[in-house]
């Protein structure tokens, strides 16, 4: 008997834990902005935009929108991504992720290489179809399917319009309709149109992706309109009294979903400042609960606002595995979390087999058109450790290979080994920030080394730099370097800052052989 109970114990305390309450944001930290999300059954799927980063438009997985799984790319084709030419700022703009009659459908804006344009498949972790190009302009595409027909909006001319297409051929089969400019913020954007109670809502981003973000939401009983906006707009803002100091800002550019068990839930971008009012990470997706009664306007989180801990009901929790330290490099795929500028040239890479390999070409990481040698992966945490193991084969002076603190071409702080003139090797630490670039420190070694060990460590104020020539029984600090140097508030731009390896010589001469590469959150 007494077995039994503790057994029937164990079930209600399990079974307590998977509905439990609360969860933490961000949902999917580091550099995610523009989140859009569909429920399948009780499947949901969300994507990302990209930017300049191939493959494009990251997707991920979850079965209660608080744990998540990334479970490929949309774009991971050239014939479906090019990048050619493409700034640091610019490719791939806001996706939405819909589903109808049993096909995935994904719209955005190459806004390098031509324009709106949509894909679709009946599997989305088995790949997509090449893109169908749009007629309809502006950025931030979205998709509503309604009795056998599909709608799409987007911004032009700073406003929202509307037009029926056909989503599988792309023809526009009717003449795009103005039908809302917002509520006076600036860059209405990002519109998303929903039913519910035979009302049509427009929910859309106002105020730029700043401080001032916000979203906004209007309504109306016929599909062209006319928009009557909610008298309480905006119903998602940080941009205000409540919101000034939350850690979290730039609250913006939403999604809506409903869940099986019928409540309703909202994903957005925002961004965690850390050093002061700078913020690294990029925008981030957060999620937050919303409340819809019948015939009224939503209700986001009780009073317009989101926090780190979310201290609501949650739907049954299914965790995720859990991403590995380390990366040995030992599949002939590399994981998820890679990308790389531009499209690549794959004849540069060699992964497998316990090491990575990259082709020193003479394509700096300054460079902003070509594609260097790079490979990166998103900063996730303000705190976190980032290490790998180096070593130059058939290098010649000025070969360079090593670790990078990436936030674009005229902004970034790398860690890496390169051949002197003398024929030695030496660690350097450089930085580049805009019109200055500037050696740090210098370690010269005395011969060949077989492996040098490199090490970044990110905190709110400073990036410590480290290097061991022990195999990592000790390690010698280099220097610290502020972080707001690579802040979107110092360094411009929207994206965030992510982590890579690179291999660069000016002859063109060489290669970087990384054995493995770690990435460890902080506390």
């Amino acid at each position: 008997m007494r077995h039994c109970l503790l057994f029937a114990l164990a079930i209600v305390t399990c079974f307590n834990a998977m509905f439990a309450d609360g969860y933490k944001n961000p949902i999917i930290p580091g550099f995610h902005p523009d989140p859009s999300v569909v429920a399948v059954g009780d499947d949901f799927y969300l994507v990302n935009s990209s930017f300049c980063y191939f493959p494009g438009v990251p997707i991920y997985h979850s079965k209660d929108l608080v744990n998540w799984e990334q479970i490929g790319h949309v774009l991971d084709r050239k014939s479906q991504l090019n990048l050619e030419n493409c700034g640091v700022w610019g490719g791939i703009y806001a996706p939405t992720i819909r589903y109808d009659n049993g096909r995935f459908y994904m719209i955005t804006t190459n806004v390098t290489n031509g324009g709106n344009f949509l894909v679709h498949t009946t599997d989305p972790a088995k790949g997509w179809s090449d893109p169908v190009w749009l007629k309809q302009e502006g950025i931030d595409p979205s998709l509503y399917f309604e009795d056998g027909k599909c709608y799409m909006v987007s911004n032009p001319d700073n406003g929202i319009w509307l037009c029926e297409i056909n989503p599988l051929t792309g023809e526009q089969l009717t003449e795009s309709r103005r039908i809302w400019d917002g509520t006076g913020g600036r860059y209405p954007e990002a519109p998303h149109l929903y039913k519910k109670d035979g009302w049509y809502y427009l929910l859309i981003a106002e105020g730029g992706t700043e401080m001032g973000h916000s979203v906004t939401i209007a309504r109306s009983r016929n599909i062209n309109g006319p928009y009557i906006p909610n008298p309480s707009n905006p119903i998602l803002t940080h941009f205000n009294v409540t919101g000034q100091s939350n850690p979290i800002q730039g609250t913006g550019h939403a999604d809506l979903v409903q869940a099986p068990d019928g409540s309703w839930w909202l994903v957005c971008l925002a961004f965690r400042p850390q050093n002061g009012d700078h913020h690294l990470l990029g925008r981030e997706t957060y999620l937050a609960p919303m409340r819809w009664d019948k015939d009224a306007w939503p209700v986001v989180n009780g009073n317009g606002t989101i926090a780190l801990d979310m201290n609501v009901p949650t739907l049954p929790l299914v965790p995720v595995r859990e991403k590995a330290v380390r990366d040995k490099f030992d599949s002939k795929n590399l994981g998820y979390e890679w990308v790389w500028m531009r499209n690549p040239v794959m004849d540069n890479y060699k992964y497998g087999n316990g090491q990575l390999i990259m082709k020193a070409t003479s394509v700096t990481l300054d460079n902003q058109l070509e594609s260097p040698s790079m490979l990166l992966r998103r900063q996730e945490h303000i705190n976190f450790t980032a290490t790998t193991s180096v070593s130059l084969k058939n290098a010649s002076d000025g070969s360079e290979a090593g670790l990078t603190v990436f936030a674009s071409e005229p902004s970034h702080y790398d860690l890496y080994l390169t051949r002197t003139s003398k024929g030695n090797e030496a660690i350097v630490l450089r930085y580049r920030l805009n019109e200055i670039t500037h050696i740090e420190k210098t370690v010269e070694l005395s011969g060949k080394s077989n492996n040098v060990e490199l090490r970044v460590q990110g905190s709110p104020n400073v990036y410590t730099f480290y290097y061991s020539t022990n195999g990592g029984k000790s390690f010698e600090k280099l220097a610290d370097i502020n972080t707001r140097y690579l802040s979107t508030e110092t360094a411009g731009g929207f994206t965030g800052t992510l982590i890579g390896l690179y291999a660069t010589s000016p002859a063109g001469k060489g290669e970087g052989v990384f054995k493995w590469f770690d990435y460890e959150p902080g506390k």
